[in-house]
């Protein structure tokens, strides 16, 4: 399922115009990267937790040249899906 897809669902079953229901998607999606972005937790009861986490710096090889190359630490978001949604989809 796409963007478009999702928002067609959310339009229909929430009775809501496409425009509407694409506004409220969005709004949702902006204010969990932004809540991530600063460090929180966005934790939705029975569908999971967005949070940042640290990578470590690593030791990476250049595959063209196979020499050794320092990868520093980055953050990325991470998604750990809650007990509901781990059921329903086993």
């Amino acid at each position: 399922m796409n963007k478009a897809q999702l928002v067609e669902r959310i339009a229909t079953s929430a009775s809501l115009t496409k425009a509407q229901a694409e506004l409220v998607l969005n709004h949702t999606i902006e204010n969990i990267c932004a809540a991530v972005k600063r460090g929180e937790e966005v934790k939705i009861v029975g569908f999971g937790t967005f949070c940042k986490q640290k990578r470590k710096a690593r030791v990476g090889r250049n595959p063209q040249t196979g020499k050794q190359i320092k990868i520093p630490s980055s953050w990325f978001p991470k998604f750990r899906p809650g007990a509901d949604f781990k059921d329903l989809i086993n």
